[in-house]
């Protein structure tokens, strides 16, 4: 059995043995993957996971020169009104959650402004602090449609197209704005086909879609949260921890978690059981990878960890 295969196994059955509510999930391992469902194989919301596309769309738009992640956003949005000590924010803060502006989630903030992004920026910013808010991505996604025009079109063409993800809408605020933060839907493989692409550095069968650099500033140049193990340190939409690992995170469960070589991807149902699971899924990982390479050291590269 391939180390995917037995990562997979030992997976299913915490997830059985815990009772949490997984709905799919994908194991990559080198080239090798494996899989397992325990629910219908449909597209499901993927919540916080669509934070990583909007910055590989932002990273694309700094490839083809239509912005800079690192200038003021008042370049892109100069009619809007800026709050005290915003006329410094970036893009890159933005996507990392270092402005320092404070605007909490709401199920209404789509609706509770003419505009959200004028909105936030209108607030004042506590300099480079963490502060996270799905109205910092949307933000982001405006300064991005400023430059490119639809940011939905954008990101078809450029990431879903080439990865073969045919058909995804991302749904979209009263202003016609992608909601940004989330409002995207995707089958398990077809989230941890966006893994791939974030473990193998933006290239894809071959092609680059996004610099490297951009991509290793997804679990790099942490930002402290000042927050718990597992939370203590943010990059561009990604999480560090739990342990060697580091996860894109999604409410209720949506799990990417990139160790070494190795991608797991869950989808579930299930907000409190998530911090666990990708902790297993991180030591177990770990110690396939740490067998897997000293088999191989040993001579024996089709050897099998013991289970």
């Amino acid at each position: 059995m391939s180390a995917a295969g037995r990562i997979r196994d030992r997976l299913v059955h915490e997830v059985e043995r815990s009772g949490f509510r997984a709905h799919g999930m994908h194991v990559l391992v080198d080239d090798s993957s494996a899989e397992h469902r325990w629910t219908e194989d449909i597209r499901e919301e993927i919540h916080s996971v669509a934070k990583a596309v909007c910055v590989l769309a932002a990273g694309i738009a700094q490839d083809e020169r239509r912005l800079s992640l690192d200038a003021p956003v008042s370049t892109y949005l100069p009619d809007v009104a800026l709050g005290d000590g915003v006329q410094d924010v970036t893009l890159r803060h933005l996507l990392s959650m270092s402005s320092g502006i404070d605007l909490p989630w709401s199920e209404t903030m789509m609706t509770d402004w003419p505009d959200l992004a004028r909105e936030f920026l209108s607030r004042p910013s506590r300099g480079r602090v963490f502060q996270y808010s799905n109205a910092s991505t949307y933000t982001a996604m405006t300064v991005l449609a400023a430059c490119v025009g639809d940011v939905g079109s954008y990101v078809e063409d450029r990431i879903f197209a080439p990865l073969g993800l045919h058909g995804v809408s991302w749904r979209r605020c009263p202003r016609g704005r992608v909601l940004a933060g989330e409002g995207i839907a995707l089958r398990t493989e077809e989230m941890a086909r966006l893994g791939r692409l974030i473990r193998d550095r933006g290239a894809w069968d071959g092609r680059r879609l996004v610099s490297a650099d951009l991509v290793d500033a997804m679990h790099g140049a942490w930002v402290s949260t000042g927050s718990s193990a597992g939370y203590d340190r943010y990059a561009l939409s990604g999480w560090a921890g739990p342990g060697t690992a580091w996860r894109l995170h999604g409410a209720h469960g949506q799990l990417v978690v990139f160790s070494g070589t190795a991608v797991v991807t869950v989808s579930a149902e299930d907000h409190l059981g998530a911090d666990a699971l990708a902790a297993f899924i991180a030591d177990t990982v770990e110690l396939e990878l740490e067998l897997r390479d000293a088999s191989r050291d040993a001579g024996h590269p089709n050897s099998a960890a013991p289970m």
